[in-house]
């Protein structure tokens, strides 16, 4: 009985140690007599027992990895807290087992020692609006070196940039400073615009004025050219209509009925303005008057 319980014991340790399971995104390395002989992909497995051994496994997965945070100078010798975070992944599971005794520590010890060099060649102010470029050097220098170590290194990310409380401090100066002269530009080039706008507009409205005045001082001349021309028309044609009618029969003798009733109606006037009642001296003088009138009208009808 204890003979079977023996057999059945080493028949299971032969069992667990013959059969491996390789998980989805991992690869085992394994050793035959200690070097190195396969590495196992995903899936239901055989190793030799007692002969051969799973010496390394891996994730084939993305691996973050925390870069821990450091003080880096920067060219312009401002010291500079800085911490990122790194992403890698096993490409060759053999190399990740021989390359080196800890690759995770090689590559954040040369993320750091990378990430140093390209920040004490960059200015404190690039180092902010430069951090692609920053993460991009760091991952050309890691991806060149982690080749020997079976690891691709896939991206960095800076995590936070954290200068001394001084500099932050002469920075928000700085910024505050700035954001107050961009305000002072701004409500001068304001009140310059709205000078220039008032301006323009009391122009605009001074050139109108003057060209309404204009206008209404030309329709003024126009108008009175063409009352004149009209006034002068309407007395042109009534002389001739006065000498028409003169020269009709019994005209004349009717100008000289108006005539003498014009000044009997003139001496009527001067009498009832003045105190003193003026009566012609001689009545050839009114004769006298009216042929006058008559020649001037023959001499105009003529």
């Amino acid at each position: 009985m204890e003979l079977v319980l023996i057999i059945a014991v080493i028949a299971l340790i032969f069992v667990v140690r013959t059969f491996k399971i390789v998980p989805q995104q991992h690869a085992w390395v394994v050793e035959r007599l200690g070097k190195y002989d396969r590495t196992l992909t995903p899936g239901l497995k055989f190793v030799i027992p007692f002969i051969e051994r799973v010496a390394y496994r891996h994730s084939l997965k993305e691996v973050p990895l925390d870069v821990p945070s450091q003080v880096c100078i920067t060219k312009d010798n401002t010291q500079l807290q800085v911490d990122g975070v790194l992403f890698f992944q096993v490409t060759d599971p053999m190399r990740a087992s021989y390359g080196s005794s800890d690759y995770i520590v090689a590559i954040t010890q040369l993320a750091q020692t990378t990430l140093r060099s390209v920040i004490g060649r960059m200015e404190l102010d690039k180092t902010f609006e430069e951090r692609d470029i920053i993460n991009a050097a760091v991952v050309a220098a890691l991806d060149e070196a982690a080749l020997n170590w079976g690891v691709k290194v896939l991206r960095y990310e800076i995590k936070d940039l954290t200068p001394p409380v001084e500099i932050l401090r002469a920075m928000q100066a700085q910024i505050t400073a700035e954001r107050e002269k961009r305000a002072v530009i701004a409500t001068s080039e304001g009140k310059r615009q709205e000078q220039i706008n008032l301006a323009t507009g009391d122009r605009e409205a001074n050139i109108a004025r003057s060209e309404g005045e204009k206008q209404a001082e030309i329709n003024k001349a126009e108008g009175e050219a063409a009352a004149i021309v009209a006034v002068a028309q309407a007395s042109a044609h009534a002389i001739q209509q006065i000498a028409a009618a003169i020269r009709t029969p019994g005209g004349e003798q009717a100008v000289q009925l108006k005539v003498a009733e014009k000044a009997v109606e003139a001496y009527a006037q001067l009498a009832q303005k003045n105190n003193t009642m003026i009566v012609p001296g001689n009545m050839a003088e009114v004769s006298a008057l009216i042929g006058s009138a008559m020649a001037l009208i023959k001499g105009t009808g003529g």
